[in-house]
């Protein structure tokens, strides 16, 4: 079996095309079930965020072959043309594939390197394929991995220090854009993790006053009450909206929640003020046609890079430790799915040993009639221990040598030594 991952990150690919190929959490199950079916078996688990949507498969054929077919299902499903995906993403094999999920989990690959939403994000992910089934033994030890070296990236290191996420990036270019946000009025679209977080930073970044709403209003008034906000029903949003100097959206609706003529509206009431509006949100939340307004300056999530790096500058010093544990936990993975290779070689060498072993169990009871039932027992698990015994020694040792060497090789020489497969 072979592992790969084929993806479309903040790194590679335009906003608009990860919007696109985003999975809503309603229909992903539904959509991992097609894929692992159109690739005919395997394992398959998807990570679809709001910086990336990414393949995992573990698979019997060629990698290429398997990348191409995660693409076609992909074009196919978003509606999309093939080529469009073809110059935007990468794909990974074997070792690269499994740094790259460990690089991820652990907030290395991210927009805001060191924030903890990621690691829930591939958590979620890889409980969603558990639950469709569509995870294997391959797929399912790398993702249990990942989360064990993410986890242990954020106990050893500093990377995670402070307040590091989209949304405290968010609340800082709010502050960046306006300096003192006292006088200032934030509407907050939203009362998710993400909009907690905005929420947060808004507020201990000085914000005068806060304006929270969501479609679930007992969340929406829980938060406000607890950070001083005040609640917007959200049906009333269009018509509140020009109460807002700040709009920060962070919903998970697959439409546009606020357009153009909404904030058209909002700033005739506002005397043309200027609006900002950082939309986080992946799909979008504010119709991209908004940018087109004059006095409305909007930033989506791909915009946040440059407070980002800013942002990032005090834990690059703790990068090269993370990239150390990273790396020891891809060799550990590495040489275990090596060792995946000896399995066959060993469940037949077993099978070959034991039948050796009941057929001289067999003779050696006929030359002793007389011995009882008991003691026939006893001597058959005599004869098992024996064997057993003799291949404790040469199936791990076999197992840590394809972990280490390269397992064709070592395999040969197994089967020749034993005389089992392929004889010369």
């Amino acid at each position: 079996m072979s592992l790969l991952v084929t993806g479309w990150s903040h790194h590679t690919s335009p906003l608009a095309l990860r919007e696109r190929l985003h999975f809503g959490a309603e229909a992903l199950p539904k959509a991992l079930l097609a894929l692992r079916e159109h690739l005919g078996g395997g394992g398959v688990v998807v990570l679809s965020t709001c910086n990336r949507v990414e393949v995992y498969v573990s698979h019997a054929g060629e990698t290429g072959e398997a990348a191409d077919d995660v693409r076609a299902f992909l074009a196919d499903w978003h509606g999309m043309a093939p080529q469009e995906l073809d110059a935007n993403g990468y794909t990974h094999e074997g070792r690269k594939a499994v740094g790259h999920l460990f690089r991820v989990a652990s907030s290395l690959d991210s927009l805001v390197m060191g924030e903890p939403q990621v690691l829930g994000q591939v958590r979620e992910a890889y409980l969603v394929a558990e639950a469709e089934q569509t995870t294997d033994k391959i797929l399912r030890t790398l993702f249990q991995k990942a989360l064990k070296v993410a986890k242990e990236v954020r106990e050893r290191t500093e990377i995670g220090a402070g307040t590091v996420s989209i949304a405290s990036v968010a609340a800082d270019l709010a502050v960046s854009i306006f300096g003192d946000l006292a006088a200032k009025t934030a509407l907050v679209v939203g009362s998710g993790e993400m909009g907690e977080l905005t929420l947060k930073g808004l507020v201990t970044r000085g914000i005068g006053h806060t304006l929270l709403t969501n479609r679930s209003p007992e969340k929406a008034e829980e938060l406000a009450a607890s950070y001083g906000g005040e609640q917007v029903v959200f049906s009333d949003l269009a018509r509140e909206l020009h109460r807002a100097d700040i709009i920060i959206t962070s919903t998970g609706a697959s439409e546009y929640v606020l357009k153009p003529s909404d904030f058209q509206n909002a700033l005739a009431v506002r005397g043309q003020e200027p609006m900002f509006v950082i939309d986080i949100a992946v799909p979008r939340n504010v119709d991209p046609a908004v940018n087109e307004l004059d006095n409305v300056y909007v930033y989506s999530v791909d915009d946040l890079q440059e407070v980002a790096e800013r942002n990032m500058e005090a834990r690059r010093d703790e990068l090269e430790k993370c990239i150390q544990i990273v790396n020891r936990g891809a060799d550990q993975l590495m040489q275990w799915l090596q060792g995946l290779a000896a399995e066959p070689t060993i469940i037949t060498l077993a099978e070959e040993l034991n039948a050796l072993r009941e057929r001289e169990l067999q003779k050696t009871l006929r030359a002793l009639p007389d011995l009882s039932d008991a003691q026939r027992g006893e001597v058959e698990y005599l004869t098992k221990r024996i064997v057993n015994a003799i291949l404790h020694h040469p199936m791990s040792q076999l197992k840590r040598e394809v972990g280490h060497h390269d397992p064709n090789v070592v395999l040969h020489l197994a089967k020749r030594l034993f005389g089992i497969g392929d004889k010369p």
